[in-house]
This record gives C-alpha cells, sequence and structure tokens, in this order.
C-alpha cells in the first residue's frame, strides 16, 4: 500500500521578492519522510487572496494532505485564514476557544488583546486549532488542510503538533554512494538498475573536484531489503 502523501503551500511576498529565505520546506521535507508521508509538491504564493484560494483548491484535491506556511499573523496582509475560509466555502470570524488562548497569553505578558492580536483568533467555520507552545497564536486543521505560522520556530512546533495525529506509511531510507565517473558515463547503467528496481527512487547527483567528474547515487525506498540490494548491485555495475 502506498504512503500517504503530502503538499505544501508557502505563502507570501516576502519569500518571493528574496527577503526572507524559507526554511519551512526542508524542515517539513525531513519531519514527514520520517513520518512515512510523501511530500510530492511546493508551491509558493504571493500575499493575494486568489491566488492563495487557487492553490489550495489544486493541492487539497491531488494530495492526502496539504501543509500550509505563512499569512496568520496580526497585520492587513494576513490573509490567509480568510483565503481558506472562502476556499472551503465557509465563514471566518474570531472563536471563543481561540479569543481565550490570546486573551490569557497577553494578560500575563501585560499587552493588550488590541484588534490587531484578535486577527489571529479568527478561525474558519469547524476547523479544529493547532498547538502552539511558542508564541500561543494557534494554527488550524480544517478538511486536509493544516494552516500553520511562517515564524519557524513556531511552525515547527506546529508541524510537531499535527504529526502526530496523521496516519504515516513505512519511512523512506536511503543510501548514498559515490561513483567517480562523468554522468554521461552512469547513465545508461543507472537506467537499467531503475527498471531492474522499480519501487525505488534513484537520484544522480554530479560534482566536480580537482578536474575530475563524479556523481552521488542516492537510492530512496521503504523496503530496507530492495533498498540494499539495489545499492550492492550498483556497486558491482561500477566496481
Amino acid at each position: 500500500m502506498p504512503n500517504p502523501t503530502a503538499a505544501m503551500l508557502v505563502i507570501g511576498d516576502e519569500i518571493l521578492s528574496g527577503r526572507t529565505r524559507d526554511a519551512n520546506m526542508h524542515h517539513l521535507a525531513g519531519q514527514l519522510t520520517g513520518r512515512g508521508i510523501t511530500l510530492g509538491e511546493v508551491r509558493i504564493v504571493s500575499d493575494d487572496h486568489d491566488a492563495i484560494v487557487g492553490a489550495l483548491n489544486a493541492l487539497r484535491g491531488g494530495w492526502d494532505h496539504v501543509f500550509t506556511s505563512g499569512g496568520i499573523g496580526p497585520t492587513h496582509d494576513d490573509i490567509t485564514a480568510d483565503a481558506v475560509g472562502a476556499a472551503f466555502g465557509v465563514p471566518v470570524d474570531v472563536r471563543d476557544d481561540a479569543r481565550t488562548l490570546l486573551a490569557e497569553h497577553y494578560a500575563k505578558t501585560g499587552a493588550d488583546l488590541n484588534a490587531a492580536r484578535l486577527r489571529m483568533a479568527r478561525i474558519p467555520q469547524g476547523a479544529t486549532l493547532i498547538d502552539n507552545p511558542v508564541s500561543v497564536a494557534p494554527g488550524f486543521t480544517i478538511g486536509n488542510v493544516h494552516v500553520m505560522a511562517g515564524v519557524p520556530s513556531v511552525f515547527e512546533a506546529m508541524v510537531a503538533s499535527v504529526l502526530p495525529t496523521l496516519t504515516g506509511g513505512a519511512p523512506l531510507q536511503s543510501t548514498s554512494t559515490r561513483i567517480e565517473r562523468g554522468e554521461g558515463d552512469i547513465a545508461g547503467p543507472l537506467a537499467d538498475l531503475a527498471r531492474e528496481y522499480p519501487d525505488l527512487a534513484i537520484g544522480s547527483y554530479p560534482y566536480q573536484k580537482d578536474g575530475r567528474f563524479g556523481a552521488n547515487i542516492v537510492i530512496r525506498g521503504d523496503d530496507r531489503a530492495r533498498l540494499d540490494a539495489a545499492t550492492a548491485r550498483l556497486g558491482t555495475m561500477f566496481g
């Protein structure tokens, strides 16, 4: 039975402009791999309502899970909650349980729960909250979509809250073999290996060092015996 699948939607003008380097995709990919969930697609969109709605509807129909990052803060351009509500056709409003979390947090810090901060309690109807032990303001899950903050420390904490609730498959494992030949020389044998082991993913990652060409061959799969057999076969091809 194939592993569950996932996609990620990264939201934010700051990512597309190059002002901010996205670290969340790398973290999510590693966490999903360990859980046995295959990350199959990542999209990045601007802080544009229609762009978010369109991308979200496309992704949630094609993958078992969709993880979003960005756009659920207190400022005017944090429009993810409204876009998600529009995608699902449900209203979005301040919810009592989210308001209570924020009120208790800001009471402890001595800050006011003003209108801007209260925006972080706006949740689409029917969603469940995602715990945020870092800064309290929750994410939320609706359908197969998990909506999370863009700040890496908060995103990582939310991923840790969500992953235990998801059914995973067999965790992917990998081997890496260094072949000191150019890709043109190894392409044919690698194609033969891929046909021999269609259940494994075989990737070639070339390098050049001290004037010599080579490639690291990475083989991935969830069956350790098959993985070891393919790696051994690779060794005999170029031994």
